[in-house]
């Protein structure tokens, strides 16, 4: 392969000339530019990443850190990085939690691996991490920005959405449906986004006079496999309930699978809403009524923030996103209380043995 050098030779200039052509800094003569455009072109140079880090200063890189490489939330975020990275010119490396240690652990040595391969800045989704952990990266924290966490170290470099409002507006959907007897499958206790919207969900159904000491609430791990296993506990438990909650979709769209397999139809005998308004939400069955998150305004402010403290740009950027529901076919009026009960049994009688 040609080497700058080569290209110098064949231009019959310095290298520095030559690297002041490839880099695009420094003034060159009309004439002295032709020349090396030619030899570039001659001998098919193609400048190194490498190179062009140390000609320019930067990588031209940018990290994404996230706890897992699965599932549907995820992916349209790291889609909407990736285009808007690479119509910058910026190339995105993803690096997600794995290793034996603890979700801090991960993050930790997620985080390190892309300081450690250049990356002129971060985006972390991520609450793992302390204030300890985000001292020790030392100015690095600087080109850092955390997506749907909130670090009171770097208060200006998180974006975030209001997940209490979030869960009132799910539990406000369903009492606005007439639905008084609900159940409620929690993602994990130790995420503070899932606690905010089971926080917000519960205080809009206090607000309305019902005891939430009595609502049905099983935590899982936000997996479709995790909403399976507690919509069989819910049914099995024989609670009388009209409709459930689910703190996001994935759940929701196992938690569908399992009532269709049990005889149980949505949202006939139970309303089923969701949260996050994935893509899946749209395409299950029935299609899922869903707490829509405005993922996309929360990643491209979150990246254009960054972008301007790495880059010296000045795309514009704003805190403030909306939130609301989306009503799908998941999600219907609330039966009287004689059809209530008769739902119930019903339910009981139809669960999977």
């Amino acid at each position: 392969m040609a080497t700058i050098k080569d290209v110098a030779r064949l231009a019959g200039v310095g290298l520095g000339t030559a690297s002041r052509v490839v880099s695009g800094k420094g003034s060159v003569s009309p004439a002295t530019l032709a020349r090396v455009r030619k030899a570039i072109d001659e001998l098919g140079f193609r400048p190194s990443h490498a190179a062009r880090a140390l000609l320019s200063g930067t990588s031209r890189m940018v990290g994404v850190y996230i706890p897992v490489l699965s599932g549907t939330f995820y992916t349209p975020i790291l889609q909407i990085i990736d285009t808007e990275l690479r119509a910058a010119g910026l190339h995105m490396v993803v690096a997600f939690g794995v290793g034996l240690g603890d979700a801090r652990r991960q993050a930790i040595e997620g985080i390190e691996f892309l300081v450690e391969r250049g990356c002129d800045g971060i985006v972390m989704m991520t609450s793992a991490l302390n204030d300890e952990d985000l001292a020790a990266l030392g100015g690095k924290q600087k080109q850092i920005v955390a997506l749907n966490h909130e670090f009171k170290q770097i208060p200006e470099q998180c974006f975030t959405v209001d997940h209490v409002l979030g869960g009132r507006l799910a539990a406000r959907t369903l009492l606005d449906y007439k639905h008084r007897d609900i159940a409620v499958i929690a993602g994990p206790a130790a995420l503070a986004d899932n606690v905010a919207r089971i926080d917000g969900f519960m205080r809009e159904l206090q607000a309305e006079g019902i005891d939430t000491n009595k609502v049905w609430t099983m935590e899982s791990d936000f997996s479709p496999q995790g909403g399976w296993s507690a919509a069989k506990a819910l049914i099995d438990s024989g609670t009388r309930c009209t409709a459930l909650f689910c703190a996001n979709d994935e759940m929701a769209v196992g938690a569908l699978a399992y009532f269709q397999e049990a005889g149980i139809s949505v949202p006939r005998d139970l309303s089923v809403i969701g949260y996050d308004d994935t893509p899946s939400a749209a395409f299950s069955a029935p299609r899922l009524t869903s707490v829509h998150m405005p993922w996309r305004e929360m990643t491209l402010n979150g990246l254009n923030a960054l972008l301007n403290r790495c880059y010296d740009l000045h795309r514009p950027v704003t805190r403030t996103f909306p939130v609301s529901v989306t009503l799908r076919a998941s999600l219907a009026k609330g039966p009287s209380e004689s059809a209530a009960g008769e739902n119930a049994a019903k339910r009981t009688r139809g669960k999977k043995k």
